[in-house]
């Protein structure tokens, strides 16, 4: 298959062994990745708080970069649900709020290619054990995009269950918010933290050596809070860990992602 990789804004800026782990994974499976480097950001940080009309600029720019490319495509993979739920559940709605019929058409048709990590792997490509090796224990964090928009469900448990040498902890309360939420974070900092503190309280409790998402945006609210706390786990995306091999580990750096490896 020929799929075109978004990175997101934040992992571009702030996680970019995320992306980078991302296309080896997909050409180990044989797959060739294409990089659009016209894409901006996809407008979820606008759309999550409300300003559509100020969203707008963002939708149509994206929607002109993936839109033309459809025919020579077969997917578009984001490695981000909340990105990715963005542009799925999102940019219509943008499209609608400015009574722009062709807009929200041309949107749906980006969408309908327009996938999560684990989503891309388990209904399209249909694996769940991609070669990966990582002899490490971890538990993880359903993010709240990927969960209750995306509704992927157990894809990325499924996905991590069928790497080689790895043990999956449980994670209690783990369909809790962990208080990121994009803007929420900085316009309600002392609610975020206390959502975050609980969250860390949790993965430490599970005694695993990394807590994995699907998020870099979760990833870098949760690993932050376990490093001002001074605990042991460190945070590493979904990509990350399905792209290591015995070969070529992709543990996380010293990054605002987590510790040194």
């Amino acid at each position: 298959m020929r799929i075109s990789l978004m990175t997101t804004c934040l992992v571009d800026v702030m996680t970019p062994d995320v992306a980078r782990a991302t296309v080896t994974l997909l050409e180990r499976l044989g797959h060739q990745v294409v990089f659009d480097k016209r894409q901006t950001c996809c407008g979820q940080m606008h759309t999550n708080t409300g300003y559509y009309s100020e969203a707008a600029p963002v939708v149509r720019s994206f929607v002109d970069t993936y839109e033309p490319a459809l025919e020579s495509i077969d997917a578009i993979v984001m490695p981000s649900g909340s990105c990715a739920g963005c542009v799925r559940e999102q940019h219509q709605l943008v499209a609608q709020h400015e009574e722009d019929s062709e807009l929200e058409e041309r949107a749906a048709a980006v969408s309908a290619k327009t996938y999560e990590l684990s989503e891309l792997l388990v209904d399209v490509l249909k694996v769940t054990d991609v070669g990966a090796y990582f002899p490490h224990s971890v538990t993880y964090h359903p993010t709240c995009h990927s969960m209750r928009v995306l509704k992927v469900g157990a894809r990325p448990v499924k996905l991590l269950r069928g790497v080689e040498g790895i043990e999956v902890r449980n994670l209690p309360e783990s369909d809790t918010c962990c208080g990121f939420g994009g803007t929420f974070s900085v316009k309600n900092d002392a609610t975020s933290d206390a959502m975050v503190t609980d969250k860390a309280a949790n993965v430490v409790s599970t005694g695993a050596e990394f807590v994995v998402a699907g998020d870099s945006s979760c990833l870098m609210n949760i690993g932050g809070k376990l490093r001002r706390i001074d605990a042991a786990p460190r945070s590493i995306h979904l990509a990350q860990v399905l792209a290591s091999t015995r070969e070529e580990p992709f543990l996380p750096s010293e990054t605002i992602l987590g510790r040194a490896s």
